[in-house]
């Protein structure tokens, strides 16, 4: 698993929106997260930035392992934006 140096650097992305979701749930959430979704968020950062805005807007992602964590970033940024 990459340490929490690496994921920030992973959550830097194209499009400002994502850099906003991401960066700000490894920040205040990633520590909180299971070993299990903890792994999960870092195969999530390996897919196509196109795709993660999709599923982040409520799109349901493709691999169903996402989705529960998509609906946990999707839920922290309603909360801090």
């Amino acid at each position: 698993m990459l340490q929490k140096n690496q994921l920030r650097w992973a959550c830097r992305r194209g499009m400002l929106e994502l850099d906003r979701f991401l960066l700000s749930f490894v920040e205040d959430c990633f520590d909180h997260l299971s070993p299990a979704e903890q792994e999960c968020f870092t195969l999530l950062l390996e897919e196509e930035d196109q795709d993660l805005s999709n599923w982040l807007l409520n799109v349901t992602p493709a691999a169903p392992q996402f989705q529960t964590l998509c609906d946990k970033i999707r839920n922290h940024a309603q909360q801090t934006f």
